[in-house]
């Protein structure tokens, strides 16, 4: 049982390996390949056949062994693909001296993996800022002072240090006091959460506030974000390739070409067995599904939508219901002010709302709060004139208070 299990790892990492050095090398092959075919045309142009024909054939062998490794790697997935018609019509062409033909299909298969490769990391910047946002170290309390562990030596029941910015390491519950997390990663929710003593917190979250103690309720590896991260990793590395409009049909397709073209050898030839097999070759579909999909992508990013690969697009022909976040979706992800709403009837002689903007704006420039920018931005926009706080006192939770322009002006929580 162990034995088997130890093979089917082998080949997952071989098959994830193999497509890793098949996406690789598609550039430089399309490289190689271009450049080989033309070097040919203009030897040829030239008058000098011998070298075009060195060129060429150098550029089908490229394009033979790299269709065999492509056709490889598609097996060991246990998918036929017609990758394998383009392998056979490059060897039949070498084998009849058709160069030009062998070189054309060489670099129609390079260009059309080289589009997909380019698609399939278009988007993969975000997973690795994710991936990058995952916290490393923690805070942890020992002997009376903070010592700062990897992430994998906190276990739980350690007691937490998080400070004000950190992304909380690991879950767990609220020791003391009062904590604002930042939770729009895990909820989209752009609107910070006030937490009591008691309350369990998630990680991935991000400190909006002062500092305050946690108690670990697991290790790094069972926590919430670490569950996220796992999954994209997973989503990652099982994502099947793109597969074209022809490899659907490669069952039927493959073996009707195969047998029609062992009637024309039959009938007229080796030559006439290879032209089937080159007008069989798919170059269209290898190179209309790549530009297709890269087409999709692009008009998406204009449009502010990025698409993890070209899998992910083809499946979206098929879905029934979409699922938003709708942080950063259908809202800007930030928290904007909208009105100045009086308690109550102004009396006379009351500031008015542009003014009462004014002072709290002013007075929100030493808060690092996410609704605190976002009144210090709205007086900007209003080109309200602000004044330097002074006697600033900030209670993570609850609010700031502090002097303006010789007023005493209170921000927070109504209670």
């Amino acid at each position: 049982m162990a034995t088997a299990t130890v093979t089917r790892d082998v080949r997952a990492w071989l098959v994830r390996r193999s497509a890793w050095l098949v996406r690789r090398s598609a550039w430089l092959m399309l490289i190689v390949t271009t450049a080989g075919m033309t070097a040919g045309g203009v030897a040829r142009l030239a008058g000098a056949s011998g070298a075009a024909d060195a060129a060429w054939l150098a550029t089908a062998a490229c394009g033979l062994l790299y269709s065999f490794w492509i056709a490889a790697a598609s097996v060991a997935r246990g998918r036929l693909s017609v990758d394998v018609i383009a392998l056979l019509a490059l060897a039949g062409a070498i084998a009849v001296d058709e160069l030009l033909a062998a070189a054309v299909i060489s670099v129609m298969l390079a260009s059309g993996r080289a589009l997909e490769a380019w698609a399939a990391n278009r988007a993969r910047h975000d997973l690795s800022a994710l991936l990058a946002r995952a916290p490393r170290a923690g805070r942890r309390y020992r002997d009376g002072s903070v010592e700062t562990v990897p992430l994998d030596q906190i276990g739980a029941g350690d007691l937490l240090l998080v400070a004000a910015g950190d992304v909380v390491p690991v879950d767990g519950t609220l020791a003391a006091g009062v904590a604002v997390l930042d939770e729009s990663a895990l909820t989209g929710e752009a609107l910070p959460v006030q937490h009591i003593q008691g309350d369990t917190l998630r990680s991935g979250t991000v400190n909006a506030a002062g500092p305050f103690d946690l108690r670990a309720s697991a290790s790094a590896a069972e926590s919430t974000y670490a569950g996220i991260v796992r999954l994209v990793g997973e989503a990652e590395n099982s994502q099947a390739p793109f597969v074209r409009l022809a490899d659907r049909y490669a069952m039927w397709f493959l073996p009707v070409s195969l047998a029609v073209a062992g009637a024309a050898w039959a009938l007229g030839g080796a030559a006439r067995a290879v032209a089937v097999l080159v007008v069989a070759t798919p170059c269209p579909l290898i190179l209309a599904a790549p530009v297709a999909l890269v087409s999709g992508l692009s008009a998406a990013a204009r449009r502010g939508i990025v698409v993890k690969n070209g899998g992910v697009l083809e499946r979206l022909a098929r879905c029934t219901t979409v699922l938003i976040d709708k942080t950063g979706t259908l809202t800007a992800g930030r928290p904007a002010v909208t009105a100045i709403v009086p308690a109550g009837a102004l009396p006379a002689g009351a500031l008015p709302p542009e003014a009462i903007l004014a002072l709290a704006a002013s007075l929100d420039q030493a808060s690092g709060h996410v609704l605190a920018t976002a009144v210090v931005r709205a007086a900007a926009e209003r080109g309200c004139p602000l004044d330097q706080p002074t006697d600033v006192t900030e209670r993570p939770g609850q609010g700031i208070e502090g002097t303006v322009a010789g007023r005493q002006v209170r921000l927070g929580r109504a209670e």
